[in-house]
């Protein structure tokens, strides 16, 4: 986008765009839509935590709940839109990896049957390393926020 009233206007994306933009695949896709992009800027993304969850299984027998580290990885692949769409990279094969994860906190259980909402905001934004904010709700209450970095490569030969 071109100019700068068009590059704030947010627009959705739905799954196929998603993949379009992220590597991942079931059961590892962790990102189900994205609600409202602003290029540059930020994201807000739905993951909706279903039952049938393979990790729900054995996260834990009577009492499910979404494990931590995947919510951080929802709002890392969330990042990963953004980075993908802002930077221009969809289709050129470049992938976008977790360097670090700083100031992780789970404030609540996430559950199955919500939806959960993943806020992301750009914090710097350079052409191979970008940092991130983010936090996730479940009906407007924080559930767990976390920065992180990423870097842009390729992926590895096979």
């Amino acid at each position: 986008m071109s100019d700068e009233a068009t590059a704030a206007t947010p627009y959705a994306l739905d799954i196929g765009r998603v993949m379009a933009a992220l590597p991942h695949r079931y059961p590892m896709l962790l990102v189900d839509r994205v609600e409202a992009l602003v290029l540059d800027q930020s994201i807000i993304a739905i993951k909706a935590v279903t039952m049938n969850e393979g990790f729900f299984q054995g996260h834990f027998p009577g009492r499910p709940i979404m494990p931590g580290v995947l919510i951080v990885e929802a709002l890392a692949q969330a990042a990963g839109v953004l980075a993908v769409e802002s930077l221009g990279l969809a289709g050129s094969g470049k992938l976008v990896y977790f360097m670090a994860i700083e100031g992780a906190k789970f404030r609540k259980p996430v559950e199955p049957g919500v939806l959960l909402k993943l806020h992301v905001d750009f914090v710097q934004k350079r052409s191979s390393v970008c940092k991130f904010a983010g936090k996730a709700t479940v009906d407007g209450v924080v559930v767990a926020e976390a920065n992180f970095t990423a870097m842009i490569a390729d992926p590895p030969k096979a």
